[in-house]
C-alpha cells in the first residue's frame, strides 16, 4: 500500500515562514507586504504563484515574479525551519504508520510505502522533510524544472515509477491533502482523496470537492487504512 501526503498544510504548518519570506521579497522590491494571516489564501500552487498572488494586480507579470523569487528563495532557504512546525498528531501518525508497515512486512511480506508530493520547490521540500521527518518517507518530490505542478498528476506518476512495480495504484494508494489543489490532483490521478481539515482550506471548501474521506485529526488516518483495504 502507498500513502501520498501533501506537505504544506497537511504534514506541517509552513505559513509563518512562507509569509516572512514573501514579505521579505516584496519589501526588497518596493511592494507592500501582507499580514501573515492573509497567506493561507495565497498558497497552494508553488512559489511563483504565491508571489504572483501577493503582488499588486497591476504588477503580476512573469518578470516581476522572477525578480521577487531571487529574493524569496535565498531567504526561505535560510529560514524555512524557523517557525514551521508539524501539525499536532502528525509525528505520532508517521511513527505509527512506520510501525504498522514493519509489522505487515514481518507477518505478510507486504510493504507500506510513504511519499510526499509537494508544490514547494524540490530543494526546500527535501530539506524540510529531512529536518522534521528523518528516515520516514520512501519518496519525496516537490516542484522540479520541466515537470508540471499539481494538480497535474505527473508527480503521482513519478512517485509510482520510483517504487516497485508491484504497487497497483488504484486499489492500494491514498492521496492525503488539505486543499482543493490536492483534491484535483487526486482526481486527475484517479486516486481516493483523504481531506484533512486542519490545513489551509476550510472544511466547507473541502466538502465542495466531494472527498472520499474527511479527517479532523491525523490519528483518524490509521483507522482509514483498515476501512479502505476492506473495500
Amino acid at each position: 500500500m502507498l500513502l501520498i501526503f501533501d506537505l504544506d498544510g497537511t504534514l506541517i504548518n509552513t505559513i509563518d515562514d512562507l509569509g516572512q519570506a514573501c514579505n521579505h521579497a516584496l519589501s526588497a522590491c518596493g511592494f507592500p507586504t501582507h499580514k501573515i494571516d492573509d497567506y493561507p489564501r495565497l498558497v497552494g500552487n508553488g512559489i511563483n504563484k504565491l508571489i504572483e498572488r501577493a503582488l499588486p494586480e497591476e504588477h503580476r507579470n512573469e518578470a516581476t515574479v522572477l525578480r521577487l523569487r531571487e529574493h524569496f528563495v535565498p531567504f526561505y532557504d535560510r529560514h524555512n525551519c524557523d517557525l514551521t512546525r508539524p501539525y499536532d498528531g502528525i509525528p505520532e501518525l508517521l511513527k505509527a504508520l512506520k510501525q504498522k508497515g514493519d509489522e505487515a512486512m514481518r507477518r505478510k511480506g507486504e510493504r507500506l510505502f510513504l511519499a510526499v508530493a509537494s508544490n514547494k520547490y524540490q530543494a526546500a521540500t527535501e530539506k524540510i522533510v529531512a529536518h522534521y521527518f528523518p528516515n520516514t518517507f520512501d519518496v519525496v518530490l516537490g516542484e522540479r524544472v520541466g515537470v508540471p505542478r499539481k494538480p497535474d498528476p505527473q508527480i503521482v506518476w513519478d512517485i509510482l515509477a520510483s517504487l516497485p512495480s508491484t504497487i497497483n495504484h488504484k486499489p492500494s494508494t491514498l492521496y492525503v491533502g488539505d486543499s482543493l489543489v490536492d483534491a484535483a490532483t487526486a482526481k486527475a490521478a484517479n486516486l481516493p482523496f483523504v481531506a484533512c481539515t486542519w490545513g489551509f482550506c476550510t472544511k466547507e471548501q473541502l466538502q465542495t470537492a466531494q472527498p472520499n474521506y474527511m479527517v479532523n485529526h491525523p490519528s483518524e488516518i490509521l483507522a482509514l487504512l483498515s476501512t479502505h483495504n476492506k473495500k
